[in-house]
């Protein structure tokens, strides 16, 4: 076919995609249309009765509406199909609709410690509704500091959630010196100016296991307790002794474990040989728990009946244990959502608020 023939005359080739033929009226009425079916802010503004400028803080999750104006807001968005446009809004706000929850254990920790994976559903649901996205980062050691630090200085979350903290944690000073919004679980080993967390009462929640152990009538009460350089270890810690000392009893033995199944296993194992007539046992946390019944199951101990245990979280496989294991109910849920709250606050622009510490509650079970 010669260049400038009818296209009419030509024979299809198979082989060619087929392009359908759309006139110039059609396109406009197209795109006419489109314009009809895509609601902007003056149309949800026009149906919930607010100003163009309250939808938009609806929208981007100002704290400066009320409960009652937001609901009226959200109602017109739903009826009136309205589609927020993240692109546009993170390029004009500078924001990535994405924060990052970073917990500084190895791979492996995190991925078998229930306690931590609830924290990582906790916050993503917290987050359902927000439009905002979670990322995990991992932080496996020290040395990973500054390449956790450099990413979220880079603009890739608009905040940052940490979880896990060991020692003096520079992280959270790196972070709020780049003027990155951050909030802590759990309390700071060292106080960082500015800094806002969302605690429990790790002193409290050790003092009611202890007293659970003394009212079931044991007085050589051991405890295994967690990784020195944790904050809710030590505090775990006090709160147990603590109360020994009130009740006019030593001090009581300690060993130490690293929040893991084997660990609490080996410490409870070493324990029964320093103190072989010991009680009681509280664990710091359920995994050092549950080992503890392995190595006094091997040890041919009865629970409670030779050796009482309790542990502390009131995870999920605690109720499954043999026997079951008291436990020291921790609010992760609600940790999670203030954590969050507090985030989105300081991303808005606002303060972020004071610390805040959460209230446990024994659970108990057939162990103690």
């Amino acid at each position: 076919m010669t260049r400038g023939s009818d296209d009419r005359d030509r024979t299809p080739n198979p082989a060619e995609p087929v392009v359908p033929r759309v006139s110039t009226q059609a396109l406009a009425e197209g795109e006419a249309h489109l314009t009809r079916q895509q609601p902007t802010l003056d149309t949800v503004a026009a149906e919930a009765g607010v100003s163009r400028a309250t939808v938009s803080r609806v929208i981007n999750g100002s704290p400066r509406v009320s409960p009652e104006v937001k609901g009226l807001v959200e109602q017109a968005i739903a009826r009136v199909g309205y589609v927020p446009n993240r692109a546009a809004r993170s390029l004009v706000m500078r924001r990535t609709d994405s924060v990052a929850l970073v917990i500084r254990e190895p791979d492996a920790t995190v991925l078998a410690d229930p306690y931590l994976a609830n924290i990582i559903v906790a916050t993503s649901q917290a987050l359902t509704g927000t439009g905002v996205q979670l990322v995990l980062v991992n932080a496996r050691n020290d040395d990973e500091h500054a390449r956790v630090a450099d990413y979220v200085r880079s603009g890739h979350v608009d905040g940052v959630l940490l979880a896990s903290m060991h020692g003096e944690d520079p992280l959270p000073g790196l972070l709020l010196g780049a003027g990155v919004p951050t909030v802590v679980g759990g309390r700071p080993a060292a106080p960082v100016p500015g800094l806002c967390y969302v605690d429990v009462d790790n002193p409290g929640g050790a003092q009611l296991a202890t007293e659970r152990l003394l009212a079931a009538g044991r007085r050589r009460i051991a405890t295994i307790a967690g990784p020195a350089d944790m904050t809710a270890a030590a505090d775990r810690l006090t709160g147990f002794r603590r109360v020994l000392a009130a009740a006019g009893l030593p001090e009581g033995t300690v060993a130490y474990g690293e929040f893991t199944r084997e660990s609490g296993q080996a410490a409870m194992a070493g324990l029964l040989e320093r103190e072989p007539e010991l009680d009681g046992v509280f664990a710091a946390n359920d995994l050092m728990a549950i080992g503890a019944l392995r190595a006094l199951r091997a040890a041919g101990r009865r629970v409670p009946e030779d050796v009482a245990v309790v542990g502390y979280d009131d995870i999920e496989p605690a109720q499954h244990t043999e026997p079951p294991l008291t436990t020291v109910h921790q609010p992760v849920v609600e940790q999670a959502r203030i954590m969050t709250e507090l985030l989105l606050t300081q991303i808005s622009g606002q303060r972020g608020g004071e610390p805040v510490v959460l209230p446990t509650r024994l659970i108990q079970r057939d162990s103690a």
